[in-house]
């Protein structure tokens, strides 16, 4: 698959890293001569953050061309995504261009946070809106509207994004005319002086913007009705509808002396941290944030949870490769190395995958049986950072019976065996809380991976414990 994008600036570089680390080839135009700069400086951010949201691999990363024509770029494209300044008269013209050299099949996307798709084509684009938000490779959310939307929806989801669609077209559409009113209300606090930026950053961030993050506004307002629900809210609160608390009808002369006292405050408040460093920042929090709702299921996360469930299993013979994945930022300490529970908790990953490969999965769980970790040995051998890339291959010793005996060898990308886990588990029936032999398709699995790995040589280090002298 190919996607074009014409426009390389903040949100065209998120669009092409979104692509480009789904596996797509990725076609970039832009005349900017410092574009494949400004693409490669945000590529590296993206390869860092987003396959740190996932357990699995991410595809295999597709090709990326820079073009000298917007003709060259949508050539052959499966997607075209236009991101040009938000100028009405250039977009019309960028989007006239895009059809006529686009083939037929293709999806053209606008990224526009404000016009409407017949502003859009009002001069012979047949362009729908799909309007992200930023960072686009870690944010799946994407607004879709006009003729054709719903049939581009599934294509998003196949590169890990929520698409929503629009019942109709409004200006804005419906995230930014939310952040309008918020952005509103907020510069009429600064000229006021009610509060500076920062204070009201910290208001955001510090209360409401978290519950947002999982709940979103209408879910959050219904807890906050306790028992009696949504009902009760509106009739505790709605009557300060009508109260001076906002001046969302007004909005402040947008003079000099305006932008300047923000700038002065913004500058005050985070203009030590340069640009790049401070995108980390965001991006490692809400990575976090973000692996945080992925573990509940909520919000964002169950995007990534199904757009997870859609990524193949990485694949490997005797010894069986069972996890390959990226160190999340929040896997580390604070000498930037990843915590040793870490490791527990990767071996863990591999050693639940393979019960999956043979038949003891979520399923067999269900149904009352289990194997229960009873003791583990770990083995500490070199340093992993975050952002390395981990392979661990899964190796049966013992499989008889009620035990399974398992090694587990954790690998840096460059080939280094950075870890070794050893477990013993027992097989236990979960109500009658007591070991017993595993259903017989699970132990003739189990028989076949055991036979295999047992033509291996012996890992070097298995059978070791604490204290236990080196040979």
């Amino acid at each position: 698959m190919k996607a074009a994008i014409i426009g390389g600036g903040v949100i065209g570089g998120g669009w092409a890293a979104r692509f480009l680390l789904n596996g797509w080839d990725v076609a970039l135009f832009d005349p900017d001569p410092q574009s494949e700069r400004k693409i490669g400086e945000v590529l590296a951010n993206a390869r860092r953050s987003l396959p740190a949201l996932y357990d699995r691999p991410l595809p295999a990363e597709g090709r990326l061309c820079s073009c000298g024509t917007l003709e060259e770029a949508v050539d052959g494209a499966d997607w075209v995504q236009e991101s040009v300044p938000e100028r009405l008269d250039l977009k019309r013209r960028v989007l006239g261009a895009i059809r006529a050299a686009t083939p037929d099949h293709a999806v053209i996307g606008s990224s526009t946070s404000g016009f409407k798709p017949s502003e859009l084509n009002a001069e012979g684009g047949r362009a729908i809106v799909a309007h992200p938000f930023n960072p686009v490779y870690l944010l799946p959310l994407v607004e879709l509207v006009g003729p054709g939307a719903e049939a581009a929806a599934p294509i998003l989801r196949g590169i890990g994004m929520f698409p929503l669609v629009l019942r109709k077209e409004i200006d804005a559409h419906i995230a930014d005319r939310l952040l309008e009113a918020v952005w509103r209300e907020s510069l009429w606090l600064v000229t006021d002086g009610v509060a500076t930026t920062e204070e009201i950053d910290e208001a955001i961030r510090m209360g409401f913007g978290l519950r947002w993050a999982q709940m979103g506004l209408f879910e959050t307002y219904r807890v906050a009705g306790g028992e009696a629900g949504m009902k009760h809210f509106m009739a505790q609160f709605g009557p300060a509808l009508s109260w001076p608390w906002t001046r969302l009808m007004d909005v402040p002369d947008f003079t000099d002396d305006l932008v300047d006292l923000i700038a002065d405050q913004s500058d005050a408040q985070s203009g030590h941290i340069g640009i790049r460093d401070l995108e980390r920042l965001r991006d490692d929090n809400l990575v976090g944030i973000l692996r945080a709702l992925r573990h509940s299921g909520s919000g964002a996360g169950g995007v990534i949870l199904s757009h997870e469930a859609a990524l193949p299993h990485p694949e490997g013979q005797a010894p069986t490769v069972t996890v390959i994945r990226q160190v999340p930022q929040s896997w580390t300490d604070y000498n930037g190395h990843m915590n040793e529970a870490r490791y527990l908790e990767a071996a863990s990953q591999a050693t639940d995958r393979f019960m999956e490969m043979i038949g003891a999965g979520a399923d067999y769980v269900a149904s009352g049986r289990s194997y229960f970790s009873v003791e583990s040995h770990i083995r500490h051998l070199e340093e992993v950072r975050a952002g390395d890339r981990i392979r661990i291959t899964t190796r049966v010793l013992s499989g008889t019976g009620k035990k399974l005996h398992v090694f587990n060898s954790l690998y840096r990308d460059d080939g280094t065996l950075a870890a070794t886990v050893e477990t013993l588990m027992l097989h236990m029936d979960l109500e009658a809380r007591r070991a017993c032999p595993p259903e017989p398709e699970v132990a003739a699995r189990l028989a076949r991976f055991a036979e295999a790995h047992a033509t291996l040589p012996r890992p070097e280090g298995a059978g070791r414990f604490v204290g236990e002298r080196p040979d």
